[in-house]
């Protein structure tokens, strides 16, 4: 003991340390009463307007930038701080990679509560008045971390109650060549995305913020920095909802009957798709799917042949002995194998009338082992209406869909919600991917529905062909390509991404 006596707690003190309260504010220009006028009035409006410290634009769709949202530096250095020290999580399926930290909605680092009460009350109130919305005081915000090969791709943000989305930066110096641009995309007619026609560069203490409709496409462009990383807070203010217009579907994609013809050489086939002289178009929307898709009246003979072989009378019939789907009219169904052997097995008069007379062809059990799905057929191919479906089931007449693709940096395919389902075998072919890590992104990948955990990953393998049954309660996608497989090139210069033939098979 130092023979001390403690000292007294003095008034308003209390035996234990309090935490000093952090205070933030926004910028005092956006708040200013003229500028906040004329600011409604653009919204209201509908037209661009610029001002040192706001910035609207209304094309693609309503957004606006505010630089030097927060005033403090030190406040901004210590939220910075204070979000680092989370836990972050990795958040990882076919619509983006990136780390994301807990909601942030009850934090209690006195940083991170300060910047909540800014937002979702002072900020709040302010966004209310210039945009007519009657925003609730619901908190909806976290912190995303994004690394190199991240990303977000493209979607609306559309949930029930989000009316306006935000974004805080809080990144080093940054610019376009590190990616992570937030990309803004334009729509059709049918209020689908077509392609990116603005980028936002990251910027320190910036906030971007944009209203939330069924036009609000956007996407976080993959991060191409190795050593920085792309932090930022997100989140929605939410507020009473609108009318949204009708689902749009896509047109069905033809399906093929079976024509006879011959395999030919995979080396040959490889070779031709090497020459370069295929033409290909984008195939979208990018909601959807990103890839490219030969043009068939373009390919060369020996693609046309290989197109030809998967439509075959003879790989329908190799199919259906493989798999026993009643691929083809010589194949036996389950229905048939029954009948077989009640043949052989002693049975009264007034049901022998029946035996081995039926020929019916309705669908096999499902193999409770087959990987199954189709909700993602959409992702490459569209399926039909129910009434198609319907109608197809009654004809039993077998069919097939297909395309020659070509895969390389930046593409993928997404689940998404109105596509059909049906029972179907997937058949993919696999060219040109020698070398090719699971890690670049490519492989398609098989879910089940309202699920995260894989079933089953199929990855580019050269000269493989993968068969997957799918049932109606499995989703598939393709999973984005990201830079990592710009490593192809150091061993094969001439090369870009990989091909594959893709078809889907239904009885």
């Amino acid at each position: 003991m130092n023979g001390k006596r403690p000292a007294e707690p003095g008034p308003g003190l209390t035996g234990k340390k309090r935490k000093k309260e952090v205070m933030a504010e926004f910028s005092d220009a956006v708040t200013e009463e003229i500028l906040k006028r004329q600011v409604a009035d653009a919204w209201s409006r509908r037209t661009p307007f610029r001002h040192e410290a706001i910035i609207m634009d209304m094309d693609p769709f309503l957004h606006c930038v505010i630089p030097n949202f927060i005033q403090s530096q030190n406040f901004l250095e210590g939220l910075q701080k204070e979000l680092l020290n989370l836990d972050f999580h990795e958040k990882y399926n076919d619509l983006y990679k990136f780390q994301q930290s807990d909601d942030l909605k009850k934090r209690r680092e006195p940083h991170i509560c300060a910047l909540r009460k800014i937002l979702f009350e002072d900020f709040r109130a302010w966004l209310s008045d210039i945009s007519k919305i009657d925003l609730e005081s619901t908190i909806d915000m976290s912190c995303a971390k994004y690394e190199f090969s991240d990303a977000l791709l493209c979607h609306d943000d559309e949930l029930e109650g989000r009316r306006i989305a935000f974004i805080l930066y809080l990144v080093p110096s940054w610019d376009r060549s590190l990616g992570g641009t937030l990309d803004l995309y334009n729509v059709d007619e049918h209020f689908q995305p077509k392609q990116i026609v603005k980028s936002l560069i990251p910027s320190w203490n910036t906030l971007v913020f944009f209203e939330v409709s069924p036009v609000s496409f956007h996407q976080v462009s993959e991060v191409l920095s190795e050593e920085k990383s792309r932090l930022s807070i997100s989140g929605w203010f939410h507020g009473p909802s609108v009318t949204r217009p009708p689902t749009y579907f896509e047109p069905l994609i033809p399906r093929s009957p079976h024509i006879p013809q011959d395999p030919e050489k995979f080396a040959e086939v490889c070779e031709a798709l090497e020459k370069g002289d295929v033409k290909w178009s984008s195939r979208g929307p990018p909601n959807k799917r990103f890839y490219e898709k030969a043009e068939e009246s373009t390919l060369p003979d020996i693609l046309k042949d290989c197109m030809a072989l998967f439509r075959s009378e003879a790989v329908f019939l190799l199919l259906s002995n493989f798999t026993g789907l009643k691929l083809h009219f010589l194949a036996p169904s389950e229905e048939d194998e029954i009948e077989g052997t009640k043949e052989g097995e002693a049975a009264p008069a007034s049901e022998s009338t029946e035996e081995g007379t039926s020929y019916g062809s309705s669908e096999p059990e499902t193999n409770p082992a087959a990987v199954g799905d189709n909700s993602q057929q959409s992702d490459e191919h569209t399926d039909p209406e129910p009434e198609e479906s319907e109608a197809q089931k009654e004809s039993s007449v077998p069919t097939c869909q297909g395309e020659l693709r070509h895969w390389q940096t930046g593409h993928y395919t997404l689940i998404h919600d109105n596509s059909k389902t049906e029972f179907a075998l997937d058949l993919l072919l696999y060219c040109g991917c020698e070398g090719w890590e699971p890690e670049y992104g490519g492989f398609t990948s098989y879910i089940a529905k309202g699920e995260d955990e894989e079933l089953l990953t199929v990855n580019p393998e050269n000269n493989s062909l993968a068969l997957v049954y799918r049932d109606r309660e499995t989703l598939k996608f393709v999973k984005h390509i990201n830079h990592r497989s710009l490593e192809q090139k150091k061993t094969f210069p001439n090369r870009t991404g990989f091909w594959d033939f893709s078809f889907v098979y239904y009885e």
